[in-house]
């Protein structure tokens, strides 16, 4: 019956439902983007969040890190990966006259820290280059050519990906091996690898406690983990935020099914008397008009979640390059939210309409009809 009485004004119920979807995608598709721009912030991390670079304090005696100070951080981290780095920069020049300022990296495990986008990573570099993608292009350079630097040749082994290595802006880097450097007594930087980003901050804590005492600071720590933090917190912010905005539409569209439900409570007056004059209940009259509206909450809230399962397979493709991570929970979990918002938001919109029904006296019903 319920199912019926909507299908007598096919119109009011369309524009009704409508409503209702267009709130589920508002509210679902808000909620998918901010997930969506946390993964693509999370992405543009890459895995620097288990690492932690160290580099020369304010109050150090020497030129850079000693190979005493490396030892001792091997010591005191022991089952924690530790790259002791030079670094220097260098212009290089192609047979095409293109030429390119690049940072010079020396170290001995490239590996952990490098992604190649051509070339076999090498996990110990005695010999050969790894150079940045981006500068093989601008100098033309393939794998096998060779590549001066101090007077040394060294032959290509790899190409660096973007937005990997330390170079500016994920280019612009030479990796040669520690031995070209040898002109430097003391390291440049250390990165230590560890397990995840809390093993990392309470690696850089252990740092700080042994090396810099008395408020000097010998040894200076930057970790990525608190950067991994403040996006989470950030994200999370701007997700509720979202929520809220969303929240709006379905909000005028509770309006819209709290005037539907009225003027079908109002054009159906009589039949509501007769129905209590023949013995029908006024909880019988009651549930007929919630299920009238939980039924516009279902329908909306179905159709609006699929609609915004397409928004977020689209947004997640651009933002974060995988459209599949809008079936997971962290971001599907809003499709159900939309959806349980939408059939509440309609079944409190019906109550007041249900009441009044149910309430009316059967005579006063059936003289006003």
């Amino acid at each position: 019956m319920a199912w019926r009485n909507l299908g007598r004004n096919r119109t009011r119920t369309a524009l009704a439902v409508l409503g209702i979807v267009v709130g589920v995608i508002a509210i679902a598709s808000l909620g998918m983007a901010g997930v969506a721009l946390e993964q693509q912030a999370t992405s543009s991390l890459g895995g620097l969040t288990d690492q932690a670079i160290i580099s020369p304090g304010e109050d150090i005696d020497t030129d850079g890190i000693t190979d005493a100070q490396v030892e001792t951080i091997r010591n005191i981290l022991p089952g924690v990966s530790v790259i002791p780095q030079k670094t220097n920069f260098t212009e290089l020049s192609a047979r095409n006259g293109e030429e390119a300022n690049v940072q010079v990296t020396g170290l001995t495990n490239p590996a952990p820290l490098y992604d190649l986008s051509v070339g076999t990573e090498p996990t110990r570099l005695e010999t050969g280059a790894l150079i940045s993608e981006s500068t093989a292009q601008t100098l033309g350079l393939e794998i096998g050519d060779p590549i001066e630097y101090e007077g040394q040749l060294f032959r290509i082994r790899g190409f660096i990906a973007s937005q990997s290595g330390f170079g500016s802006d994920g280019g612009g880097e030479l990796v040669l091996p520690l031995s070209a450097l040898n002109q430097q007594d003391d390291y440049n930087s250390v990165t230590i690898i560890a397990e995840d980003g809390d093993a990392a901050t309470e690696a850089a804590t252990t740092i700080e406690e042994h090396f810099n005492e008395d408020d000097d600071e010998v040894l200076s720590v930057t970790t990525y983990a608190s950067v991994q933090e403040n996006i989470s917190s950030f994200t999370d912010t701007l997700e509720l935020a979202l929520l809220g905005i969303g929240s709006i539409s379905l909000f005028v569209a509770s309006v819209a099914i709290l005037n539907v439900m009225l003027m079908s409570t109002i054009e159906r007056r009589g039949e509501i008397g007769v129905l209590r004059a023949v013995g029908v209940r006024r909880g019988e009259v009651l549930r007929m008009i919630l299920t009238e509206a939980a039924f516009l909450g279902v329908v909306g809230g179905l159709v609006g979640a699929a609609g915004s399962l397409v928004v977020g397979v689209v947004m997640f493709n651009v933002l974060a390059g995988d459209p599949a991570l809008a079936l997971a929970w962290s971001s599907s979990r809003y499709l159900l939210y939309g959806f349980i918002f939408a059939l509440v938001a309609s079944i409190l919109s019906g109550i007041y309409p249900a009441w009044k029904a149910a309430n009316e006296s059967p005579v006063d019903a059936l003289r006003g009809s």
